[in-house]
C-alpha cells in the first residue's frame, strides 16, 4: 500500500463520485452581462467563475479560477479561440438550453452547444466544487447526468475526477493544449493527451513531434515515472475497454489543493498548494532532466538518469544484445543513430531474451496487446514472430497479468532504480553464449593479472598516503567512506597532466584566488579547456571543504550549475578540476563600471532566471536536497553564452528524506548574503540561500554591491535602501534609467520586488525556489513583501560581532564563530 501510494506519476488517475455541492451559474431567461468586475455571482467552495484578462491582455475571457488562492490560477477558459475586446460580454441560456456567451452586438462567441436539454426554467448551468461546469435539469435527482460539461472540453489542465483519454460512446477525446502566452490562453504549440495506436500511453506533442512519452500505465504506476508525492494519498484509476479509454486521479478527504498543468512552454507539472507558504509546490516536471527527451538515445538505446548531465563517460547505453549503429558520433555523445543487434535473430528457437529489470518500458505505439495470456505465452508468442522484438507483462497485480508485444525498433527507453514490470528484449543466443564463452577464456588470465594490479596499487596508495599525511591529508575516498558517504565515481587526474596544461601553474595562467586558494587556467592535450582550483599551503580551508565540494557536486546534474570533471591527489598536492568559464565571475563584469554595461537588461534577466533555476534543482529535484549556504556574485560563473553556473560548493550541506532545517556552530558564508536567523542563531534551510538568492537579484538589477553600497544613513545598505525606495514608489532610482528601455522597466521593477520577498526577515514568510521561478515565468500579481531582515544594519568591509566574533568580509567564504 505504501508502494501504491509514492508511484502515483504525473498524472496518477482515480475515480470518485463527483460532489454534488453546486452553485446555480444561470438559468433560462437570465443573462449575466461582463461589468468589468470579473467574477459572475457564481462563488462556491472552492471554484469560481467570471470574466477576466490574462496577464497584460486586454482581451476578456469567460473563465473558472480557484476562488481562495492568489494569484489568480485559471484553470478552464470557455472562449480561448474568441477572445471579447470589451466588456460587452453577455452570459446566458437559450431557448434550446445551450449556454451562449454573445458580444455587445448579439453575435455569439462561443456556446456550450449542449444536446438534449430541454429549454424551460428547469435548465442551469452549475458550477461544482470539483471545478466542472455543468449544464443540467435542476429538478434531476442525479448530479451526475449532464447535457454538458466543461470536464469533455479541458483546456490546459487536468483536476481532480477530470478524465483524459476517449470516450467512444460520445465521440469525445480529451486532452490538454496549452495556452499559446501566458497572456494568451489561444491554444498553444503543446498538447499532451493519450495515443491509442498499440497500447495506450500517455505522449506529449510539440505539434505533431513528440517531445516526451509517459511509460504505459502498469495498474499501479507508470513505468520509468518518479516525483515527489504531495502531502496527501492519490488514488488511481484507470479504463480500457470498448467504451472508454481513460486515466484520472482523486484525493480524497485531503485539504490540499492539487492540479496538473500543461505550461505554453510545453513543460507539464503536478502542483500542490502549499496554504501556509502561500507557494505552489512542484512533484513533477515534465522536463526534469536530460532523460525526459523523446527518443534521446535512438532505437534499442537506454538513457542512463543516474549520470545523465552528471559528468559522466556517458548518458546512453545500448541494450545487452546491441552495439552503436555509428561507434565514432556514439562516443562524441551523438546517439540519435541508435544501436543495432551484434547479430541477427535466427527466428524460432535460437534466439533468446535479455530481462530489463529498471526501466521505463519503449515507446508502446508498435505493439499488440492481449488481457488473457500470461508471460509465458507472451514469450512463446514474441519467440514465434519474427518481427516481434520484445514482450512484458500489463498488469503488475497478482504477480504479472496480460501480455504485451513489440514490434520493430525500440525506442524511447530509460534505466532507473525501482520497481516496476521488468520487459524482456530479444537477442540472437549466440550473443549469451559468446558472452559466457569469452567470460571462461579470459577468467583465469584475468585473475593473475588482477593480483599484480591490486599489488602495485597497493604500494602506490601506501606511497601517496604517506605523502600526504606530510601535510595532514588523507585520502579523499577513503575519507568518505569513513563519514559513511557514497563513493564517488569521479575522475582522477595525474599531477604532471594538470601541470603540463598549466604551464607549471603560471601566473599568466592564474584566474584569481579565493579562501580554498588560486585558480588557474589550463588546456589539456585534447585541447579541452579547464579551470583547477589549487588549495593552498596557506588556507584556511583543507580537507573537509575540499571532501564537501567532490562529493556534493559530483552528483549534480543542471546547465546552471558548474561540472566538476574531476580531482588530482597527489604529491602532496589537492586540486579540483572544473570545466572553464570562459567569462569568468558575475561579479567581476556586475560590478565593473566599464564592462556592466555590456549587461542589458535581457541578459541580466536571463542570469537571474538561470540562477533561480539552479537553486531550485538543489532545492528540490536533485537527488539529495542540498543548500548551498554561500550564494554570492563571485560563486555565479558565465559561460560563453552569458549562462549563469552556480559554483563552490564547498559551505553546501545536503539532507536526506524529510529534512528541512538544521543548526551549526559553524557559521560560514559571506556577510550581507547571509539571512539572519543564520548569521544570528546559525539555524539554516533552503530559506537561507532564497535569502542570498533575493541579495543577489537586488546587485543584479541594480548593479550595486550589497557588502559596500551606502546611500545615507537612513538607508546604509542596499536591502534598506531598495525597501525604501519601493514603499515610496520610486523604484526608478535605484538603478541609471539609460541603461533600460522603457518597455523594461516594469521586469526589472518586478524583479526587485521579487528580490524583496526573499529577503523577508522571518523564513516562513520567503517565498520558495519553485514560486520564485513562477512569479519570474509569470505575469500574476505579486504579494506584498515585508521589512528585509538587514534593514538596519549598516555594512561595511570589516565587521565584527557584538560577542567579538569574528565575521567574514565579502571578499572571503569562510569563518568560524558561535551563534547567539
Amino acid at each position: 500500500m505504501a508502494n501504491t501510494k509514492l508511484i502515483l506519476f504525473f498524472f496518477a488517475f482515480c475515480f470518485i463520485l463527483l460532489r454534488s455541492t453546486a452553485v446555480d451559474i444561470i438559468s433560462v431567461d437570465q443573462k449575466v452581462t461582463d461589468d468589468g468586475n470579473d467574477t459572475i455571482d457564481s462563488s462556491g467552495e472552492v471554484f469560481q467563475m467570471g470574466f477576466f484578462s490574462p496577464g497584460r491582455s486586454k482581451n476578456r475571457y469567460l473563465g473558472i479560477w480557484y476562488m481562495k488562492i492568489l494569484p489568480r490560477v485559471v484553470v478552464w477558459v470557455a472562449n480561448r479561440e474568441t477572445p471579447l475586446t470589451d466588456t460587452s460580454g453577455v452570459l446566458s441560456v437559450n431557448s434550446i438550453g445551450s449556454l451562449v456567451l454573445s458580444d455587445g452586438t448579439g453575435s455569439v462567441i462561443w456556446s456550450a452547444n449542449s444536446t438534449g436539454s430541454v429549454g424551460d426554467n428547469t435548465t442551469v448551468a452549475q458550477l461544482y466544487d470539483t471545478g466542472n461546469l455543468v449544464i443540467r435539469n435542476r429538478n434531476d435527482g442525479d448530479p451526475t447526468n449532464f447535457f454538458w460539461q466543461s470536464f469533455d472540453h479541458p483546456v490546459d489542465h487536468l483536476l481532480p475526477t477530470q478524465k483524459i483519454g476517449f470516450d467512444f460512446k460520445k465521440g469525445l477525446e480529451r486532452y490538454l493544449t496549452s495556452w499559446k502566452s501566458p497572456d494568451d490562453p489561444a491554444p498553444g504549440n503543446f498538447r499532451f493527451g493519450i495515443n491509442n495506436n498499440g497500447y495506450p500511453q500517455l505522449i506529449g506533442y510539440n505539434h505533431s513531434n513528440v517531445i516526451f512519452r509517459i511509460g504505459p500505465w502498469d495498474n499501479v504506476e507508470f513505468s520509468g515515472l518518479r516525483f515527489f508525492q504531495p502531502d496527501q494519498s492519490f488514488i488511481p484509476d484507470s479504463a480500457l475497454n470498448k467504451e472508454e479509454i481513460y486515466y484520472r486521479y482523486s484525493v480524497p478527504n485531503s485539504p490540499v489543493v492539487v492540479r496538473l498543468v500543461l505550461s505554453s512552454e510545453g513543460v507539464s507539472q503536478i502542483l500542490s498548494w502549499n496554504d501556509k507558504q502561500k507557494i505552489w509546490a512542484s512533484n513533477l516536471n515534465s522536463q526534469q532532466d536530460i532523460c525526459e527527451r523523446y527518443a534521446l538515445c535512438g532505437a534499442y538505446g537506454s538513457c542512463e538518469g543516474s549520470k545523465a548531465g552528471a559528468g559522466g563517460d556517458r548518458e546512453c547505453s545500448c541494450l545487452k544484445g546491441y552495439e552503436p549503429k555509428d561507434p565514432k558520433n556514439w562516443k562524441l555523445g551523438n546517439w540519435s543513430e541508435g544501436c543495432v543487434r551484434k547479430t541477427p535473430f535466427s527466428c524460432g528457437k535460437g534466439d533468446t531474451f535479455f530481462q530489463f529489470i529498471h526501466g521505463k518500458m519503449p515507446d508502446t505505439r508498435n505493439s499488440t496487446y492481449n488481457t488473457s495470456m500470461d508471460l509465458q505465452q507472451c514469450k512463446t508468442a514474441c519467440l514465434n514472430n519474427c518481427s516481434c522484438t520484445a514482450y512484458s507483462n500489463i498488469d503488475v497485480r497478482q504477480g504479472g497479468m496480460g501480455c504485451m508485444l513489440w514490434f520493430n525498433d525500440l525506442y524511447d527507453i530509460r534505466d532507473y532504480d525501482g520497481p516496476g514490470l521488468p520487459f524482456f528484449v530479444k537477442a540472437a543466443a549466440s550473443d549469451a553464449s559468446s558472452r559466457t564463452k569469452r567470460t571462461v577464456k579470459v577468467i583465469v588470465p584475468l585473475v593473475a593479472v588482477m593480483v599484480a594490479i591490486l599489488l602495485g596499487v597497493f604500494l602506490k596508495c601506501v606511497r601517496r598516503n604517506r605523502l600526504l599525511r606530510k601535510k595532514g591529508i588523507t585520502d579523499v575516498k577513503g575519507s568518505v567512506r569513513d563519514n559513511k558517504r557514497e563513493e564517488l565515481d569521479l575522475p582522477m587526474f595525474d599531477f604532471v597532466i594538470i601541470a603540463r596544461a598549466t604551464m607549471n601553474f603560471s601566473l599568466s595562467n592564474k584566474l584569481g584566488e579565493g579562501g580554498f586558494g588560486p585558480v588557474y587556467k589550463g588546456t589539456l592535450e585534447d585541447g579541452q579547456e579547464i579551470a583547477v582550483k589549487r588549495l593552498s599551503k596557506q588556507s584556511t580551508q583543507g580537507l573537509d571543504e575540499f571532501k564537501n565540494e567532490v562529493s556534493v557536486i559530483a552528483k549534480l546534474q543542471h546547465r546552471n550549475l558548474v561540472r566538476l570533471l574531476g580531482c588530482c591527489i597527489e604529491e602532496g598536492e589537492m586540486m579540483l578540476i572544473y570545466e572553464y568559464m570562459p567569462n569568468k565571475s558575475l561579479d567581476a563584469i556586475l560590478f565593473d563600471p566599464e564592462l556592466s554595461k555590456t549587461l542589458d537588461w535581457p541578459m541580466r534577466q536571463n542570469i537571474i532566471c538561470g540562477i533561480a533555476r539552479g537553486l531550485l534543482y538543489l532545492h528540490q529535484d536533485s537527488r539529495l536536497r542540498i543548500i548551498h549556504r554561500d550564494l554570492k556574485a563571485s560563486n555565479v560563473l558565465l559561460d560563453h553564452e552569458m549562462n549563469p553556473r552556480i559554483s563552490d560548493f564547498g559551505m553546501a550541506k545536503t539532507f536526506t528524506g524529510s529534512e528541512t532545517q538544521a543548526n551549526t556552530t559553524r557559521v560560514v558564508g559571506t556577510f550581507g548574503y547571509m539571512s539572519p536567523e543564520y548569521a544570528l542563531d546559525g539555524t539554516f534551510s533552503v530559506k537561507s540561500d532564497v535569502y542570498s538568492f533575493g541579495v543577489l537579484v537586488l546587485e543584479i538589477v541594480t548593479g550595486k554591491k550589497m557588502g559596500r553600497y551606502y546611500h545615507s544613513e537612513y538607508s546604509p545598505n542596499l536591502l534598506s535602501y531598495a525597501w525604501t525606495l519601493y514603499e515610496e514608489g520610486k523604484l526608478s532610482e535605484l538603478f541609471d534609467s539609460k541603461t533600460l528601455e522603457s518597455h523594461d522597466k516594469s521586469e526589472a521593477f518586478r524583479a526587485i520586488q521579487i528580490g524583496l520577498l526573499c529577503v523577508n526577515t522571518y523564513p516562513e514568510d520567503r517565498p520558495s525556489m519553485s514560486y520564485v521561478v513562477s512569479m519570474m515565468t509569470s505575469e500574476s500579481e505579486l504579494p506584498r513583501p515585508t521589512r528585509p531582515g538587514a534593514y538596519n544594519f549598516k555594512s561595511s568591509d570589516s565587521m565584527t560581532d557584538p560577542l567579538t566574533k569574528t565575521w567574514t568580509t565579502n571578499s572571503i567564504s569562510l569563518s568560524d564563530f558561535g551563534p547567539r
